[in-house]
């Protein structure tokens, strides 16, 4: 079975029903400073570590005085907005004492969907993770409409797993793993140790969610693991009201792993080589030696532009004579290509007129 201690960079989902007392309302403290214990137990070993926690309209409806049951959208985003404040205090407090730095990241669907704010998003979390931060992320219930929403962050936390490039995501949950029936219905229901493929008889075992503050069910967990897997990222489902929910993990406590299909970076150049390129990046021969030996494209090594792209499209690099190198995604339109044509990076700057990336197209979001 696979092991919590092999993650080298990780997405934690929690939600509504692990941090908020469904009856008081009240943010459950004991069981939150165990999960920042397990946090910089990962820290400590070099592992990145992202959160992903629901909890912010449970919070804020206490400090609302609004009831449990279903309100209007309008008061469920005013929730959220009070709630919000809530539990990202919560979690500095928790962390704060381990010497972990915490940041906030609200999101949307349209987020991921816009490959613009795609891009931005994960170039926001590169940052954090390389400064030793443990980015708290949860879906903007203040401004999301249906048509925007994840609806779940179970969902969220995959796409997030996929943002990063998380080799393990996982998902706590308020029950132990994935079984073939509603165990609480149905006694004689046997739990999944692994998962390696997500069938259509796994996923006519998936039932409804017992909770009553979570909105996600054991349906909404497979679209999950969907997304994790394709994307060769691990997932487990453990159970997370148990203290110290990670590290209890690996000492015993049961869940079901969801097999990767392949491994994140080998699924993400497989997802760029598929892309059909919006133009073409010629460079010199030392340029391509470079990029064979896993370097960076760098606009020295440019010797023409052609197309029209934005930042974010797919673009063919060619030699001179048009023989293909690579297909990647450009960290520049077309027009800011064309004026860093053989420029060092230090002179990026002068020509742009503001502070950008070095690389035209990182070696992370190229296929060779």
């Amino acid at each position: 079975m696979a092991s919590l201690s092999a993650a080298k960079r990780i997405v934690v989902k929690i939600g509504s029903a692990l941090l908020v007392d469904p009856t008081t309302g009240a943010l459950r403290s004991a069981w939150l400073k165990s999960l920042a214990t397990d946090v910089a137990a990962f820290k400590a070993r070099g592992c990145d570590v992202v959160l992903v926690s629901s909890g912010s309209i449970a919070l804020g409806r206490k400090v609302l005085g609004l009831s449990v049951g279903d309100v209007a959208l309008e008061q469920s985003q005013a929730a959220a907005a009070v709630g919000q404040i809530q539990l990202a205090r919560a979690y500095e407090e928790a962390l704060g004492p381990h010497g972990i730095t915490t940041a906030q990241i609200l999101v949307t669907l349209e987020d991921s969907a816009d490959r613009r704010r795609y891009l931005n998003s994960r170039a926001t979390l590169e940052t954090l993770l390389s400064l030793g931060v443990v980015p708290i992320v949860n879906e903007n219930d203040t401004v999301a409409t249906d048509e925007i929403r994840y609806g779940d962050n179970d969902r969220l936390a995959a796409q997030v797993a996929v943002t990063v490039g998380a080799d393990q995501l996982v998902l706590l949950s308020d029950v132990d793993g994935f079984y073939s029936a509603n165990p609480q219905r149905d006694p004689s229901a046997r739990r999944f140790e692994m998962v390696k493929e997500i069938t259509p008889q796994i996923e006519e075992m998936a039932g409804e969610g017992t909770s009553g503050l979570s909105k996600g069910g054991m349906k909404t967990k497979l679209m999950a693991a969907k997304t994790a897997t394709g994307s060769g990222c691990a997932m487990l489902i453990a159970a997370g009201f148990v203290d110290h929910p990670l590290t209890s993990f690996d000492a015993g406590n049961s869940g079901t792993w969801f097999a990767p299909q392949m491994d994140p970076q080998s699924a993400r150049k497989r997802w760029i080589a598929s892309m059909k390129p919006l133009g073409q990046i010629v460079i010199d021969e030392g340029a391509n030696r470079a990029l064979k030996s896993g370097k960076s494209l760098l606009p020295a090594g440019v010797s023409g532009v052609s197309g029209s792209f934005e930042r974010g499209d797919c673009v063919a690099i060619t030699l001179v004579n048009g023989a293909a190198v690579a297909l990647g995604i450009s960290s520049y339109s077309s027009t800011e290509a064309a004026a860093l044509i053989g420029l060092k990076t230090s002179e990026i700057e002068a020509v742009l007129g503001y502070p950008a990336r070095a690389a035209l197209v990182h070696r992370n979001d190229m296929a060779v």
